[in-house]
């Protein structure tokens, strides 16, 4: 089985972004990140060939790409093809609107549906998850309704650390859970405090030891560090979050 590959999830350092698209992914790379999660941010956001170029000119590849449900729904072929063009076939559906968090047996058979369009177009569709998704819905959490009632050969799943501890979940479980169906896992830390937050991976109360064994022992493909809020500078934090990754042995 080979090494899960390391990336950094774009929405940390999003601000930076925003200012400076080409230099923040430039300095991503000289930080030692190998990859990146793209996630759109703003119609300042370049056009897809102007991405790959930066991306092949600092050296980095890409570990999928965050597209909300909405836009899949509104264009599913056009955001394939985007991915595609990245050199990445993972589609992600990272949130999901107040709104559509009910019913969640009718959005698996839209999120099947979805990701066997996304197969025949040579994509791989998969959902993220957020604390939400652990409430019940008929006495069940929402999560397993729609992973249950979706086929994992269509619809992957991106778990998400920081958010199933939130939830009061435990996150090696939860992988064991849907092994096999989880290439991707967001790595996230959590602060010690009555009110906890977001904080740099290594820096927090989350053990991750079990997690790199239930993740390796089901063939995780890429770990993806993220951070959804920094008290550091974002490309400080991000920096911090590669070095425990590196210390023990991830990259």
């Amino acid at each position: 089985m080979s090494k899960p590959r390391i990336a950094l999830q774009a929405y940390t350092v999003r601000d930076d972004l925003s200012r400076d698209f080409a230099g923040t992914l430039a300095s991503i790379a000289r930080i030692g990140y190998p990859a990146v999660q793209m996630a759109w941010f703003s119609a300042a956001t370049p056009p897809t060939p102007e991405i790959r170029r930066v991306l092949d000119d600092v050296g980095l590849a890409v570990a999928g790409c965050h597209v909300m449900l909405e836009e899949l729904e509104r264009r599913l072929e056009w955001e394939v093809e985007r991915c595609l063009a990245l050199g990445t076939p993972d589609v992600i559906i990272p949130w999901l609107a107040p709104e559509r968090r009910s019913g969640y047996r009718r959005l698996a058979e839209l999120v099947n549906g979805l990701g066997a369009r996304c197969k025949e177009l040579g994509g791989r569709l998969h959902y993220h998850n957020h604390e939400f998704e652990y409430e019940t819905e008929d006495g069940q959490p929402a999560i397993d309704i729609l992973l249950d009632n979706t086929d994992p050969t269509l619809v992957k799943f991106e778990p998400d650390v920081y958010w199933i501890r939130f939830a009061g979940a435990d996150p090696a479980a939860v992988i064991r859970r849907y092994a096999g169906r989880c290439p991707i896992v967001h790595l996230k830390d959590m602060t010690n405090s009555p009110n906890p937050t977001y904080a740099e991976v290594g820096e927090g109360v989350i053990d991750f030891r079990p997690i790199f064994d239930a993740a390796e022992s089901q063939g995780v493909e890429w770990y993806v560090a993220e951070q959804d809020w920094t008290a550091r500078p974002p490309l400080e934090a991000a920096a911090l979050s590669l070095e425990h990754l590196r210390e023990w042995g991830k990259l």
